[in-house]
């Protein structure tokens, strides 16, 4: 499961959320991402260094880029809806999008720190895409 990377990343290798989300990612979608690919999401981390935008949300949606479209954004049927409905699911399901409200609820230590958002999130991530035939659905 998606979830069981989180650890590894987030806490052992010591990356950002948004870095050890598209991490996790590609190890279990096989995404095809190189090292200097996760770079491209570094600066999500920690809701984009001010406690904007949540950095999980940021490479969740790099990630449904990769599953989703082919050539280009705009000529994906669907894409921007799809983005707009995960985005409103996360919200929902996570209680916001912004890092600076999350953080309160799902961090618990220095060295855990948001670990619980990452796994719950990618809980989220891998039943949404599941559910939009994005990855093959999981079983149990």
């Amino acid at each position: 499961m998606l979830r069981d990377h989180a650890y590894k990343y987030f806490v052992e290798k010591d990356f950002n959320c948004a870095e050890s989300t598209l991490h996790m990612m590609n190890d279990e979608y096989g995404l095809e991402l190189g090292e200097e690919d996760f770079r491209l999401v570094s600066g999500f981390g920690g809701g984009l260094g001010c406690g904007m935008t949540c950095g999980v949300l940021c490479a969740d949606m790099a990630a449904l880029g990769r599953l989703a479209v082919k050539e280009r954004a705009h000529i994906t049927p669907g894409f921007r809806e799809l983005c707009k409905e995960y985005a409103e699911v996360f919200q929902e399901k996570l209680g916001h999008g912004d890092c600076s409200v999350l953080k309160p609820k799902y961090r618990k230590d220095d060295k855990v720190k948001c670990l619980p958002l990452l796994e719950a999130a990618a809980d989220l991530f891998e039943k949404f895409a599941a559910d939009h035939g994005l990855i093959a659905a999981r079983e149990g």
